[in-house]
């Protein structure tokens, strides 16, 4: 569970909130289901279209890594892991990794590895693993796309919504002492459309991309890791080299 988005949301509703009731405001006019309906329907109804069906469910499966960060080797196992396959290949040869593929659960790592005990060169895996990076790098860029849109559409949505309260308030101009009350309830759409958009959808689509290129650097590593092993490098140049990563 990542606590910083935790605590990053709560933080931003306490102070939208702690300062409506410092105004003299009250709580209860902020809570509108018919607004929220409005700016988050027409936001998501927008995006659906706006977006190719593959990545619009890739986008909707990434939003839980904004709260539960996906898990992954961290960096410095990684390291170890490939300078030890080094030190088994330059003593027993490639062959001997055979039986290390069994134990990787990493699809990329997995394809990597047996490319390299199947005896491609290192232009060959980088070649493939280059391709299958890029691929994966793309559609998820593109899911990260459809929450900073959204985060476009939302304010303007909300507006809409306004419109639309402002629109039943006039039409009940024949009750004045309501008129305040009504108004103010109208613009509560317009107070969604940017909180949705700058609370949470925006920095859902920034967290997403800081996400995305702390995996894609991982997969570098590993690509670096697998092409030194295939050029026959030392184990210690090899750790020397992917430590630069991490520095």
């Amino acid at each position: 569970m990542d606590k910083l988005t935790l605590i990053g949301l709560a933080v931003g509703l306490a102070g939208i909130l702690s300062g409506q009731i410092l105004e003299g405001g009250s709580l209860s006019i902020l809570f509108q289901g018919a607004a929220f309906l409005i700016v988050f329907g027409g936001t998501l109804g927008a995006v659906m279209v706006q977006s190719p069906a593959k990545v619009f469910v890739m986008a909707v499966r990434m939003a839980r890594w904004v709260f539960v960060t996906p898990l992954q080797q961290s960096p410095q196992d990684l390291i170890h892991q490939i300078v030890d396959w080094s030190a088994v290949a330059r003593k027993e040869g490639i062959l001997a990794l055979e039986v290390r593929t069994a134990q990787v659960s990493d699809p990329f790592m997995k394809k990597g590895l047996q490319l390299l005990v199947d005896g491609n060169s290192a232009e060959k895996i980088r070649e493939v693993l280059s391709v299958d990076t890029h691929s994966w790098e793309q559609i998820r860029w593109q899911g990260a796309r459809v929450w900073e849109s959204a985060a476009g559409y939302s304010p303007t949505i909300g507006i809409i919504g306004a419109v639309l309260g402002l629109m039943h308030v006039m039409q009940n101009l024949s009750e004045p002492g309501k008129l305040g009350s009504g108004i103010a309830v109208a613009f509560v759409a317009t107070i969604y459309g940017v909180a949705l958009a700058n609370l949470l959808f925006l920095p859902m689509a920034n967290k997403l991309k800081a996400i995305i290129m702390q995996q894609t650097d991982m997969r570098e590593m590993m690509l670096d890791g697998l092409t030194a092993i295939a050029n026959g490098d030392n184990p210690r140049l090899i750790e020397i080299r992917l430590q630069s990563y991490l520095d």
